[in-house]
């Protein structure tokens, strides 16, 4: 039953058009792309351009699906509240809480980040140091309100949106004027003449699902902003449907044009290709403008994980499936105690970029990956067992192709699952995964047997 009564605090609707859609593209586009895409290009080769096609068209069914369960009732706080009203308590407080999960873990993977980052500026700098700082400064920031929080991420996806657009006009520039690199000249010619669209195999394309798919969480953000924005049946559904553009030109437009200037096996996973790419051409100032770039789509992302994370705990909250304090509201519609408490807890990475500097980010984002997979799948299963009581949708937004798009989205994120499962590099993030499931189904059942016995009191 809601913990919260009319008499209590709502959260603000303070969220402008704006600032939703910035928030969707803040949420495509992150370190995956900037950091991530690095280990896919060396895992595919000119193949990965295939590979954000596909998971891109997975992600705007899985999106749709997201948009019309939020749209059936707007005055919903998320889509967490709508897992509780067709798929029940129980997966409410699996998917709630894996969300939480995922949002961590993925702050740990950027704030990881942030000090490969910091590196390039500061070569002693011990790793941690970066994350400490961070994590400090944004937990304070989310704590205002959350107009300034959109306000903030609106400018973060501004400066990655620029550059990427930057990165792409000046790529096929280089290309037009068949400009001279240290590794030959810039030229379409370089996506095909070092092994061809499949240098790596099948096995090669494979391995790069799993950074893709890492590029992509996040998008489903917006399912968490419907209970703070002005106008959700305007917003959601613009910030939804622009998703195909971005995918083709942020993700695609992208590798493109860095495959084109700087041929994909001359790129290494230490770096971001966006950094390797003007760096090897000379341009050392506009390389340390692109890190300036990734480190800000980094501390992006780890907004917004801040954001989603307190959200995430004041809807298990309110639902009964969280501790009643994390539902509590300061006196500017900010769930403090419910930020408060996920914040401390991204203390932990810099405690792991101390221990283990060197395979820390892999790790984290494995699992980070597994877990937001594993809520895209309830997404879908929750909108089938809403269309089931609802066959006639949404007017004017319903899933394009339902039913069959939506299970064969779902067997694609199965599919994405069982390469994980394959792939050595993945497994151990996998194992992770399911032992964090296994304890949520013990903790339900814990936290079911104690409200029974606190009704029979």
């Amino acid at each position: 039953m809601d913990k919260q009564t009319e008499t209590q605090p709502k959260l603000s609707r303070s969220l402008k058009s704006r600032h939703i859609t910035m928030i969707a593209i803040g949420g495509a586009i992150g370190t995956g792309l900037f950091l991530g895409s690095g280990s896919a290009i060396r895992a595919a080769g000119p193949a990965i351009i295939l590979t954000y096609l596909i998971v891109g068209i997975f992600c705007f069914f899985m999106m749709r699906a997201l948009g019309e369960l939020l749209l059936a009732d707007p005055s919903k706080h998320s889509f967490i509240d709508s897992v509780k009203e067709y798929l029940g308590d129980r997966m409410e407080f699996i998917a709630g809480w894996t969300y939480w999960s995922c949002w961590l873990s993925l702050a740990m993977a950027d704030l990881t980040a942030t000090g490969i980052y910091l590196k390039y500026w500061f070569p002693n700098l011990p790793q941690w140091v970066g994350p400490l700082v961070i994590v400090a400064l944004l937990m304070l920031v989310n704590m205002v309100n959350v107009g300034l929080f959109g306000e903030l991420e609106s400018w973060f996806s501004t400066i990655k949106v620029v550059a990427i657009i930057a990165l792409i006009v000046v790529g096929l520039a280089m290309v037009l004027f068949h400009t001279k690199t240290h590794t030959g000249y810039a030229s379409f010619a370089n996506l095909v003449n070092h092994g061809g669209l499949f240098p790596t195999g099948a096995y090669g394309f494979l391995m790069s699902f799993q950074m893709v798919v890492f590029a992509f969480v996040g998008i489903e953000m917006v399912g968490l902003t419907a209970g703070e924005t002005r106008d959700p049946n305007t917003d959601i559904p613009k910030a939804i449907n622009t998703l195909p553009i971005r995918i083709g030109l942020f993700y695609i437009g992208s590798m493109i044009a860095i495959m084109a200037v700087y041929p994909w096996n001359k790129i290494t996973t230490t770096s971001s290709p966006f950094v390797q790419v003007f760096t090897g051409i000379g341009v050392t100032s506009a390389a340390a403008i692109l890190n300036f770039v990734v480190l800000t789509a980094a501390m992006s992302a780890t907004n917004s994980a801040i954001f989603s994370t307190s959200r995430s705990l004041y809807a298990l909250a309110t639902g009964g499936n969280a501790p009643e304090k994390f539902a509590d509201l300061s006196n500017k519609a900010v769930p403090n105690k419910a930020l408060t408490f996920s914040s401390l807890i991204l203390f932990v990475v810099v405690i792991l970029n101390y221990v283990m500097p060197a395979g820390i980010f892999n790790i984290i984002s494995g699992v980070s990956t597994i877990n937001f997979v594993f809520v895209w799948l309830i997404i879908l299963w929750c909108h089938i067992a809403y269309r089931k009581q609802h066959p006639e949708g949404i007017a004017g937004f319903s899933m394009p192709g339902y039913p069959i798009t939506s299970w064969v989205t779902i067997i694609f994120f199965i599919f994405v699952l069982i390469v994980l499962f394959i792939v050595p590099a993945t497994r151990v993030s996998l194992i992770i995964s399911m032992v964090l499931f296994a304890c949520l189904f013990v903790g339900y059942y814990f936290l079911a047997g104690r409200k029974k016995e606190t009704e029979r009191n």
